[in-house]
């Protein structure tokens, strides 16, 4: 496994252990307060364990060297696991907790001391935010080698691993300013309409993350190029390889965040000769790879022009 998918091991890993804890007293935290959007919080916690033991599954899977029967590698498998992790997260995280949240807001609740549920609260937001800090200065560094605007990368990076842990962060960072409020209304009113609400709104914000991520992994095990601006280098890189005169077409393919092929119908030089047109594929490998070291594959086809059109 390259050193960024070794990273990418170390921030998911994280993420599992500070989940786990977190679950387990947020679900305390629940049954003593009687808080609805605690316990949401609780399920939450624990699809987002879940959802991380699948994206290490699919790091170490998809980490499996090429063979006769994946002769391209199992780099997409990581994108099958990934998908499955963004339903756990869906149906543990965000089911539960609309459930709850209308089961609240129809049946009401009682509420009891809500004390322990603000301490487990506070702790879960300085560990949360420790996990976000990690995923987020992956991404950073991720997007730095890559040259790529943090936003624009974040949005396509093909590393959906960290980029579950960044958003499942994210959302619980802000999971847990709902249950907080949740409970303070419901002290201060002595209602329970607020924890359900919270509730509520927990259970639409998971939603969007799983909606996201399940619709990043697709687009990926779909198949998926590399990005506009960098195909458009990838052909200046070949064009700039001696006896190449055109590049007729031109596909990439993203199988992971450091496994990309490129093939290509390329237009040699009428005079190269045969040697001349093997040291030119060779070398364009070679910058390719030494440019974009991700790149794993390089197929050239030497195919001639078509004729220019009669007037």
């Amino acid at each position: 496994m390259s050193s960024s998918g070794d990273e990418s091991v170390g921030t998911v890993v994280v993420a599992v252990v500070t989940n786990l804890g977190i679950a387990a007293a947020k679900a305390v935290g629940g049954i003593v307060s009687g808080s609805s959007a605690m316990l949401s919080e609780a399920a939450h916690s624990v699809a987002d364990t879940v959802t991380e033991v699948l994206l290490l599954a699919s790091l170490k899977r998809s980490a499996k060297p090429a063979d006769e029967a994946h002769p391209l590698g199992y780099g997409p498998e990581r994108y099958i696991w990934a998908l499955l992790a963004s339903i756990a997260t869906f149906v543990g995280g965000a089911v539960f907790a609309v459930y709850d949240g209308i089961h609240t807001l129809v049946h009401g609740e009682d509420l009891g001391n809500p004390a322990l549920s603000y301490v487990i609260l506070a702790v879960a937001f300085v560990l949360e935010g420790y996990s976000l800090l990690v995923a987020w200065r992956q991404m950073k560094g991720e997007a730095a080698r890559m040259r790529a605007p943090l936003g624009l990368y974040v949005k396509h990076t093909p590393d959906t691993a960290v980029k579950a842990v960044l958003l499942e962060n994210i959302a619980a960072l802000i999971g847990l300013v709902l249950a907080a409020g949740g409970l303070l209304g419901g002290q201060l009113t002595g209602s329970g309409a607020y924890d359900g609400i919270a509730s509520l709104l927990i259970g639409v914000l998971l939603v969007g993350v799983a909606w996201e991520l399940g619709r990043s992994n697709a687009r990926y095990l779909v198949g998926r190029p590399l990005p506009t601006a960098l195909r458009a280098e990838v052909r200046e890189e070949l064009l700039s390889v001696p006896h190449i005169e055109a590049v007729l077409e031109l596909t990439t393919l993203v199988q992971g965040p450091d496994e990309v092929l490129i093939a290509a119908k390329v237009d040699f030089h009428d005079l190269a000769s045969a040697r001349q047109v093997e040291a030119a594929c060779e070398d364009a490998e070679a910058q390719l790879r030494e440019r974009w070291p991700a790149v794993r594959r390089v197929y050239l086809d030497p195919t001639p022009s078509p004729p220019p059109e009669p007037p």
